[in-house]
Order: structure tokens, then C-alpha cells, then sequence
């Protein structure tokens, strides 16, 4: 079904579907289902919708409109239908029986971007569990078995992916050793990843995380900040304008001139409609935005859709947990929008630009107000054979003013609540 991963030089066509049952974003949600199947190297070759209250028990659309999707593969020759919905396994099955077509689902499609995507352990593991619980109750569908043989030789088929069996051979009892398998491997990367979380934790260091739609520019605003903060080229995270371009967390160290510091993660990426087995799979790689103390949430500004962007990540925060932090709405690429005057700031939203420095300066300036209102402004005389102390407010602080004078070095700087407590016993008062 899906192509091989050989550069792009052919790609096979599909019929997209969906169902019109009076959602209020159906269209947007079309609009969606045609870039993830470019995402998947796959093109849209026509897209068919029906009017329905709700789909049809076991055919999911109307006979008629199954035998309209068929000419129409025909006319267009498309070898796949995708459909905007989970599909029952029924469903599936006399899908493809009536159309002569690969039948791929939402949720199926989604699973094949990630499989394709995941580079780290963490990620595989994730993706590996995910693919196998929905493949679970889909054994006996003839469109899977074909899933398999196409996709076996491309290395990007989920079905396929760390299974080493095709889907005949294998029963729900082999499947569920296997998801216990990897769930068991996916623990001890998590114990591990939980390690280095502790050490940052230890660190006292304020935590920020990008989260927002996918491709709406996470990564390009962390490269932004990277670049803008003079950190080393080799720290730049992954990006590209596609869908779910990366799907491991990434979490760097930020200095800001002021010898401020941050941890900032940029986070997977969401999309409407992401199905539960990713959601429940990817909790662990997604706790790096429930354990932030503060969430920019990152905003495609020229996409007509970009309320509904907001919706589906705030309720998908909701779904793992994530609540009651802080947030900043960044709305970027406004350089795509002539209409909109940018970079500036309105309450806890700022419209910008992830390629423009003066708009990461102020959303610098944002984040600083938000997570540093509780430092303080203090002078120190320190002693000259206490010079650690100095050292420590150099490398901590923002110094403000310095003076020598016969007892020690007389200093005045910004500091955070845990650097006031250390250096208590050298306040300076006249």
C-alpha cells in the first residue's frame, strides 16, 4: 500500500472519504486527512464525502456511494481509499471487498507517519506497542495482510515493523506477548529517561515546553532561541515543513545574556483526532510539558484553521494529564500574513515570527517575566577569600553593579530565591 521510502520518484494515489454528520470542523478535519497522506508519500487523488447522521454499521458509507468510490478509483487509477475515521475491523473488510481497494483508516494512516518517523528507542518502542494494539482486533481483515506484503520490504510499515511474522501467522496471543515485550523494554528506557529527568530536576532549573499542532513551528522556535542565545550549532533540533517532522522530545540547556538559564524541550507534535493507542503510548515522552513550569503553546497564525489547532492541543493536554501550568499562545509565521503586525504582545499571546530575531527577543522577554518574577534584587559584600561565592554569582546571576572595597567585593545582582538563600550571610546594607 504505502510506497517505498526510495526518494519520492512515484507515488501511488488514493481516494480520501469522509463522512458529513454535521461536524462543525468536517472540512477542516478533510483538509487534514489529504496532508497526512502526503505526509505518508501517498497522493490525494479526489476526495468524496457523504452526508450522513452517522456511518452505515457495516459498510460505513452507503452502497452508492461505495460504488462511486470505485468508478472513481478507476477513473483516477488509485490503488487506496482512506477514510477519515476509525473503522470498525467489519467495516474494513467489506470496505475492501465491495471497492477492490486498499482501505487505510485514520488511525492506521497516523500509525504509518509515526512508524516512519520514530527515530530514538523510546520513540520505536512507543510506536511498536501502539501499531500492535490496534492491530489486536484486526487480525482476521484481508486489507491487513496486504498492508503487510507491500510495506514488508520499505521498512516503514507499521504491521510489519519488529514483528518478524505476517499478519496470518501470527494470533492475539502472540500479539500480547508481544506488546508485553516491548512494554517491558519501553519501562526500562523510561526508568532511564526518569534518571536524567531527576538530574535536571536536581539542577533547579526552570522548565519550558513547546507544545502546539504539528508543523506549526516548535522546532524552528527552538532553533530560534538556540541560535539567538549563541549555543553551538550541533544543538539544532530537527525541522522541516511537514507533518510530525520529528517525533522525539528534545530538551536543551538555554543561557540567556543575563546568566539566566532554562531547560527548554520541544514536544511531539498533535494533530485532531489522534488516536488513543499513540496518546496512551507517548504519555512518557509527552510528561516533559506536564512537568514545565511553563508551556508556549506554538500557533500556525496564517492557517485559516488555527482555532481549531488551539482546541485540539489544549484537549489533548487535557487527555495526558497536562493542567493548571502557566502558558504562553505564541502565534507564529505572521510573516505569512501581511495583515498582521508583528512582533507584539497582547496579555499572555504574542504574535511572531520563529525566523525574525527581534520577535524571539520579545518572546525572551515573555518568558522571563513569567518564570523569573520571583527573583530578587540583592547586594552582597564578599569577603576576598570567599572568592566561590563571586564566582557563583558571576556565573548565576545578572550583576548589575560591582565595587571593591577594603573588606571584599561589594556586589549587586538579580538573584534567584535558592542563590538569596546561599549567599544570606553576606547581605550588605549601609
Amino acid at each position: 500500500m504505502f510506497m517505498k521510502m526510495n526518494g519520492g520518484k512515484n507515488m501511488d494515489g488514493a481516494i480520501l472519504a469522509g463522512i458529513d454528520s454535521g461536524q462543525e470542523n468536517f472540512e477542516y478535519t478533510m483538509n487534514e486527512l489529504a496532508a497526512l497522506t502526503q505526509a505518508a508519500t501517498i497522493k490525494p487523488e479526489l476526495t468524496i464525502t457523504q452526508k450522513l447522521d452517522k456511518p452505515v454499521s457495516a459498510t460505513y458509507f452507503g452502497s452508492g456511494k461505495l460504488n462511486e468510490i470505485k468508478n472513481a478509483a478507476t477513473a483516477k487509477s488509485a490503488i487506496d481509499l482512506i477514510i477519515n475515521d476509525e473503522l470498525t475491523p467489519t467495516q474494513l473488510r467489506n470496505i475492501e471487498d465491495q471497492t477492490n481497494l486498499t482501505v487505510i483508516d485514520r488511525t492506521a494512516l497516523i500509525l504509518e507517519i509515526f512508524a516512519r518517523r520514530a527515530h530514538t528507542r523510546e520513540a520505536k518502542l512507543q510506536v511498536q506497542i501502539a501499531s500492535l494494539q490496534y492491530r489486536l482486533p484486526r487480525l482476521r481483515t484481508s486489507s491487513l495482510n496486504r498492508f503487510d506484503q507491500q510495506t514488508a520490504g520499505s521498512g516503514g510499515g507499521f504491521t510489519s515493523r519488529g514483528s518478524g511474522e505476517t499478519q496470518m501467522e501470527l494470533n492475539r496471543r502472540t500479539i500480547q506477548n508481544q506488546i508485553n515485550h516491548l512494554r517491558h523494554q519501553l519501562k526500562e528506557v523510561e526508568q532511564e529517561e526518569q534518571t536524567k529527568r531527576k538530574a535536571r530536576d536536581r539542577s533547579n532549573l526552570k522548565t519550558v515546553a513547546l507544545v502546539g499542532y504539528t508543523n506549526a513551528g516548535k522546532s524552528t522556535t527552538m532553533n530560534g532561541l538556540l541560535r539567538l542565545t549563541g549555543q553551538d550549532e550541533e544543538k539544532q533540533v530537527f525541522e522541516k515543513n511537514m507533518l510530525f517532522a520529528t517525533l522525539d522530545t528534545s530538551v536543551r540547556k538555554i543561557q540567556f545574556a543575563d546568566n539566566k538559564q532554562i531547560l527548554l524541550s520541544d514536544t511531539v507534535g498533535f494533530v485532531s483526532s489522534l488516536p488513543h493507542q499513540l496518546v496512551e503510548a507517548f504519555k512518557t515522552t509527552l510528561s516533559e510539558a506536564a512537568q514545565a513550569d511553563l508551556l508556549i503553546q506554538v500557533i500556525d497564525a496564517s492557517d485559516p484553521h488555527a482555532k481549531e489547532m488551539v482546541k485540539t492541543t489544549e484537549k489533548t493536554l487535557r487527555e495526558i494529564g497536562v493542567t493548571g501550568i502557566p502558558m504562553i499562545y505564541a502565534f507564529n509565521k505572521a510573516d505569512l500574513e501581511p495583515q498582521l503586525s508583528y512582533p507584539q504582545i497582547a496579555g499572555d499571546q504574542i504574535t511572531f515570527s520563529a525566523q525574525d530575531d527581534e520577535s524571539l527577543k520579545l518572546l525572551i522577554k515573555m518568558i522571563k517575566k513569567t518564570l523569573f518574577a520571583d527573583f530578587e534584587t540583592k547586594t552582597y559584600l564578599i569577603p576576598f577569600d570567599e572568592g566561590k561565592y563571586l564566582e557563583q554569582l558571576n556565573s548565576n546571576a545578572s550583576i548589575l553593579n560591582t565595587d571593591y572595597l577594603a573588606k571584599g567585593t561589594l556586589i549587586t545582582a538579580e538573584v534567584s530565591p535558592a542563590t538569596a538563600g546561599i549567599l544570606q550571610k553576606f547581605e550588605y546594607s549601609n
